[in-house]
């Protein structure tokens, strides 16, 4: 039995059966991850002695004859822009290669308590900004179904590691898309919450109005899981909204009769890949089958959605990484002469080509004469985006599109052209606008690879994205699939 091709719950089992232990998992993951790191590129930082030194002490509690918690012995990693105290947090960028965080973020508070174990931090495209894991300072991650393509982005190391089998679980963060794309990509389940419902406490700030912390697993089964543990409202971040968490395995329900599912018809025009539309195609028939009602609809507004995300958010991070100036953490410039020719040289060195661009598109649109023309207007269209969703839910319980518009791309296919590259999001930035819940499950294969299927709900109910998913889920096989990078 290779332990490392297992979910979460069915390793809970084996612990609970004393079947393995701790231990042995985190040498199988271990070993995992020596066979393939080396053509994945998953990992930023690995952090095996803690993992083993944690496994002991969970193997030594088992041994008293305690049960393990559900996530407990589970090991699993993180983006690397949650940031780990004691351990480096680098957000893939020059600008934070030496960051060590004296906290944890909240997330990563409630894994450990969970019982969890930290295998290591995850690569992204430089804090978190792009669409296919290219724009790391480190390396380039792979998608473990065809090497010479990207894993999509910009949670791309996050979900490589899930895809490859090197962890359980991962945590990823989504402010356009940045989990369900990859995820879509790479052939595994992944989840956006309704902004605020996880704590963002932590989370090394891109676009604040749209980050947001999520789970990438290899079932929903392991989804609700770990939402059972990340989800609930936290003192420690303002946006978090004080709402109660249900338990999310209640949701695991495999019936979806009468459902009501719209198919918004502005997510399947020009730019679809003729077999991804096809897959999708057949996934609807599939929900019908199973006795959903599906009904086309309309988002009218779907196409300011690009403009919008790309006005907000790199106004957003232009106001955040503005504290990146070599003064107090980070990357600091040699020689570089008076302190206002130390902040131009010390940002100039430390962030990357992408980070760059979106700082200046936001610098701009904040500036005098130009805020109300971009900024103000966009906020204004990105309204009228949730006054879309929020109507067409008095109708439907879901919404349902395909994750991305094309399987994923061979490296440099779209990096000259960032438009091109920007338009791999165009099916998951609207979620992100209105702060409504999207999840991106397995749904089928186009020239080999795999195509994912975005389910978007009502804010705050995960539940019934749980529910139509884990249905689907397990009336088809594909998310069993998995990929053979070659090692036997």
């Amino acid at each position: 039995m290779d332990l490392t091709q297992l979910t979460a719950h069915e390793l809970s089992d084996l612990l609970a059966r004393r079947e393995t232990s701790a231990v042995e998992l985190v040498k199988a993951f271990s070993d995992r991850i020596d066979q393939v790191e080396e053509n994945v590129k998953a990992f930023n930082i690995l952090t095996r002695d803690k993992a083993l030194e944690q496994a002991a002490k969970l193997d030594d509690k088992l041994a008293r004859g305690e049960k393990p918690g559900p996530l407990e012995g589970i090991p699993m990693a993180l983006k690397d822009n949650m940031c780990t105290k004691g351990v480096p947090t680098t957000c893939s960028s020059k600008i934070l290669k030496s960051f060590v965080p004296p906290y944890n973020a909240t997330v990563v508070e409630r894994l450990a308590q969970a019982g969890s174990i930290m295998l290591g931090k995850l690569n992204l495209d430089e804090f978190a900004m792009g669409s296919s894991t290219e724009n790391s300072a480190f390396a380039k991650t792979r998608n473990p179904w065809d090497l010479e393509r990207v894993p999509g982005g910009s949670s791309g190391g996050a979900v490589a590691s899930v895809s490859a089998d090197e962890v359980v679980f991962a945590l990823g963060s989504d402010t356009g898309g940045s989990i369900r794309q990859p995820a879509a990509f790479c052939g595994v389940v992944g989840l956006k919450p309704t902004y605020g419902y996880v704590s963002r406490f932590g989370l090394i700030a891109f676009a604040s109005s749209l980050d947001q912390i999520g789970t990438l697993t290899k079932d929903v089964t392991d989804c609700a899981l770990v939402m059972n543990v990340i989800a609930g409202h936290d003192p420690k971040d303002s946006t978090s909204a004080p709402v109660d968490k249900p338990d999310f395995t209640k949701s695991l329900i495999n019936d979806i009769k009468g459902m009501r599912i719209g198919i918004p018809r502005e997510y399947f025009g020009v730019g679809i890949d003729p077999e991804v539309d096809k897959v999708i195609r057949q996934a609807i028939a599939k929900l019908e089958e199973l006795g959903a009602v599906v009904e086309e609809c309309s988002l009218p507004h779907t196409e300011y959605a690009m403009p919008t995300y790309y006005l907000i958010a790199p106004a957003e991070c232009s106001s955040n990484l503005a504290r990146y100036d070599g003064v107090r953490y980070g990357y600091r410039a040699p020689e570089s002469g008076d302190v206002v020719g130390m902040f131009k040289k010390s940002r100039a060195e430390g962030f990357g080509p992408e980070v760059k661009r979106r700082i200046m598109l936001g610098t701009y649109a904040l500036s005098s004469g130009y805020y109300d023309a971009y900024y103000l207007k966009a906020l204004k269209v990105r309204t009228l985006i949730k006054q879309d969703f929020d109507q067409a839910f008095e109708k439907f319980d879901l919404l349902l599109s395909p994750t991305a518009p094309t399987p994923a791309f061979k490296f440099g296919e779209k990096s000259a052209n960032p438009l091109a590259m920007y338009l791999s999001d165009i099916c998951t930035v609207p979620a992100n606008l209105a702060g409504i819940p999207a999840i991106s499950v397995p749904c089928g294969f186009a020239d080999g690879l795999p195509v994912g299927l975005h389910l978007m709900g009502k804010a705050f109910d995960e539940g019934t994205l749980l529910r139509v998913a884990y249905t689907f889920e397990q009336n088809t096989d594909y998310h069993k699939v998995k990929p053979s990078l070659g090692v036997k």
